[in-house]
């Protein structure tokens, strides 16, 4: 399967955000992510479900919402409400994971799984067979624009041979300081979607940024 490209509203301008995801629907992006922060989880607040609402009357694309906020539980029925295709919660935010993880494809979304810089892979064997993507964070979560992890690579190999021992299809994402030449390490390693915000965004020509990411030729670098 070809890698997806799921580039970050949090990185389009509010003040012209339809503007922003129509050029989305227009592009070769393959989703539309959404970073949800409350401050709590993360040192940032970015937008809620309003925001979401009228990034899902604006798009085409299915919503892959992100929510990096403590006791995403108690939401996801509002965020299924609001568009989400994708709902994607993180391991350190959520005590019983498992109860989770089905409560959100019992909603009829796909469920995902994020990782941090520092949370093993290993700490997903038990659920794995629930997640439909597990989010590899290769920055610290909670704001934009950060310098890539590179041992982000590193960990993509080891979720792939935890998903092998336990017969897991999910997909692999990876957030964070995704660029032509971080993607392309990326997808080497096994990445199936790449989410990019600031340097899409911040690109004279974020269509152009996009369809350099959808065309990456894994062996242009090596891990």
């Amino acid at each position: 399967m070809a890698h997806l490209i799921s580039p970050s509203a949090l990185s389009a301008d509010f003040g012209n955000l339809e503007r922003d995801i129509r050029m989305l629907n227009e592009s070769q992006s393959d989703w539309v992510h959404c970073d949800v922060m409350d401050g709590n989880f993360v040192p940032n607040i970015s937008f809620g479900i309003p925001v979401l609402e009228a990034i899902k009357k604006a798009s085409t694309k299915p919503l892959d919402v992100h929510l990096m906020i403590e006791d995403p539980g108690r939401y996801l029925e509002l965020f299924k409400k609001a568009g989400a295709d994708i709902l994607t919660v993180h391991q350190e935010a959520v005590i019983h994971l498992d109860r989770v993880l089905h409560a959100i494809r019992d909603l009829g979304m796909k469920a995902g799984v994020a990782l941090n810089p520092g949370t093993p892979v290993e700490s997903l064997r038990e659920v794995i067979h629930l997640c439909d993507l597990v989010l590899i964070m290769s920055v610290n979560p909670g704001f934009g624009g950060q310098k890539f992890i590179p041992q982000a690579c590193a960990k993509i190999l080891r979720l792939k041979k935890l998903m092998a021992e336990m017969g897991s299809d999910a997909l692999i994402e990876v957030d964070g300081g995704v660029n032509e030449e971080t993607g392309s390490k990326l997808v080497e390693a096994g990445a199936d979607v790449l989410v990019a915000g600031s340097w899409v965004f911040n690109s004279p020509d974020p269509k152009a940024r996009i369809a350099t990411l959808k065309e990456i030729n894994p062996n242009t670098f090596r891990v």
